[in-house]
């Protein structure tokens, strides 16, 4: 999904009864045992460290994380095409994969430069916990991810799927419990303008990144769901 595409839906997604049919599109789909337990151990290790509770320290960390499937799905997606530029039929359903990936990094590193922003204004920001783990636990992310997308492609869409409808829950409780007072504080990034995305409240700009991970969610099932049926191996 391009990014006008993806803009566009964002801003459809705004609709509650909109949100619930897209929603419903992939909620049917049922997530391998692998996939569950690394998902498990993913969003476990974190409430381990941030809390289970949604904050803006958590979702800094989140989101720097949040980037790694996307990154390493390109990098595999180019390994394998090195050794398939001979057989076409190959190399365009690998390259199938590229676009999602490319704009979804895209996406995913402006989340984390205006979180990253607010967590420094409200001096959440310190440097172990808010910076060195989650760094340093992305490292070992990106191999682990790099390994499953080359070996099991269907895992690693999966696995990103639990990721996704963790992050998405979590965004939604925190509008939920603190939406009156993410109305009253403005947004003002120029990182947040260079992406091309507008937000006049913290309020927006948590609705409008609580969308954007139910979009990954759901690429990322019919990525898996195209495997299944072929369209991808």
């Amino acid at each position: 999904m391009h990014k006008v595409a993806h803009e566009a839906l964002v801003e459809e997604l705004k609709k509650p009864e909109a949100l619930k049919a897209y929603m419903a599109e992939c909620e049917s789909y049922k997530v391998g045992f692998t996939a569950r337990m690394l998902g498990a151990l993913l969003v476990n290790t974190g409430n381990l460290v941030y809390g289970r509770r949604p904050s803006y320290e958590k979702f800094k960390a989140v989101e720097v994380i949040a980037r790694i499937p996307y990154q390493s799905w390109e990098s595999v997606a180019y390994t394998w095409l090195t050794a398939y530029f001979g057989d076409e039929l190959k190399a365009l359903r690998l390259s199938r994969i590229l676009p999602f990936a490319r704009h979804a990094q895209d996406n995913e590193t402006m989340h984390v430069v205006v979180m990253s922003q607010i967590v420094h204004k409200y001096g959440k920001n310190g440097f172990i916990r808010h910076t060195f783990i989650p760094i340093a636990f992305s490292f070992f992310y990106y191999w682990v991810i790099w390994l499953l997308s080359f070996f099991d492609r269907r895992v690693a869409f999966e696995l990103n799927y639990e990721f996704e409808d963790h992050a998405y829950h979590q965004y939604k409780q925190f509008l939920e419990e603190n939406g009156d007072v993410l109305k009253t504080r403005p947004v003002v990034s120029a990182f947040l303008k260079y992406y091309g995305r507008e937000a006049a409240n913290e309020y927006e700009l948590f609705e409008s990144i609580m969308i954007d991970e139910v979009i990954h969610r759901c690429e990322s099932i019919k990525m898996a769901e195209e495997l299944i049926h072929g369209r991808l191996s």
